[in-house]
């Protein structure tokens, strides 16, 4: 849908909102922020197919461009061990976002974040495959229906969160993502509390995760030395609690890291302190992008 020019926002999908006008959100407990960290598991394709919109910097070279897959593969291999260990040590819920062809491929790997309680979060087919607007309906609601189709028979029940490959959207994708039965999505980044996207006939709430904050923005797009990106989390937070102390009600901090990043040797001890100084203070409720989402239906929105 084209976008149109009028007050507020450019485009149909959710209202325009300052946030000292809303009424106050209470978190359970009385918390100040939600916190949820979504970690990303994605799968790159050898050989992408054709037409697709990939992401950037890693096809660059004649496929099969061995040093990008493998240091993704790290992050099914090895990272996401550390990055769940790193969260259970401050107390947080993992939301894990897979993708239908890490699913595919690494079942057991599922089957282990159930057990460890993880929320499992739709994630696309593949790191190789985007939604955008260059897409048919047909061919976007297909990829839909498959990535969904694939959890569910891996892990034994239908996501009920999505986040996109790279944050990618069409500007049909809330519509098809609520006719697929998706009650929440993280793609867009514009706020700090979950809010009602406009999806005639459905209920469609967006958790809006921290683009800035998400590693592969701040360490590759930023280039932040990664001390800084510890920093740039701490520093984030701080502000988010201030502001949430004042009389505008509770806040959320959300973003997304990737284990292939934040699981390396040399970085996993900034992300344990980064994590341990947003867990450190009273009045923070350590959640599930799902739990944050049905609070907030019941209570807040």
């Amino acid at each position: 849908m084209p976008g149109h020019r009028g007050f507020g926002m450019d485009q149909p999908h959710h209202g325009w909102s300052p946030i000292i006008t809303r009424p106050p959100i209470r978190w359970p407990n009385g918390a100040r922020v939600a916190l949820s960290v979504v970690v990303a598991l994605e799968h790159l394709e050898w050989e992408p197919p054709a037409g697709a919109v990939q992401p950037p910097g890693v096809y660059d070279r004649p496929t099969p461009e061995y040093r990008a897959i493998t240091s993704r593969e790290y992050g099914v291999r090895v990272g996401i061990f550390r990055v769940l260990e790193a969260l259970a040590a401050c107390g947080i819920p993992a939301s894990v976002a897979v993708d239908a062809l890490t699913a595919r491929r690494y079942p057991w790997l599922v089957r282990h974040l159930i057990g460890r309680g993880a929320e499992i979060v739709a994630h696309g087919l593949s790191a190789s495959r985007t939604i955008t607007s260059r897409m048919e309906e047909a061919e976007e609601r297909a990829l839909i229906a498959e990535t969904l189709e694939t959890l569910a028979a891996v892990a034994g029940a239908r996501p009920r969160g999505w986040f996109g490959a790279h944050y990618g959207e069409s500007t049909r994708t809330p519509r098809l993502l609520t006719e697929a039965g998706i009650a929440y999505l993280c793609d867009w980044c514009n706020d700090e509390q979950p809010y009602p996207m406009t999806v005639p006939g459905a209920e469609l709430t967006s958790l809006p995760l921290l683009v800035e904050l998400d590693d592969w923005f701040a360490l590759r797009e930023r280039r932040f030395p990664v001390d800084g990106y510890a920093r740039l989390i701490a520093e984030a937070f701080d502000r988010i609690y201030a502001d949430a102390g004042r009389a505008q009600g509770g806040r959320l901090l959300a973003f997304s890291i990737q284990p292939w990043l934040m699981g390396q040797p040399f970085r996993i001890g900034f992300l344990e302190e980064a994590l341990a100084h947003l867990t450190r203070r009273k009045g923070v409720w350590p959640a599930t992008a799902g739990a944050v989402v049905d609070w907030y239906r019941r209570r807040g929105g």
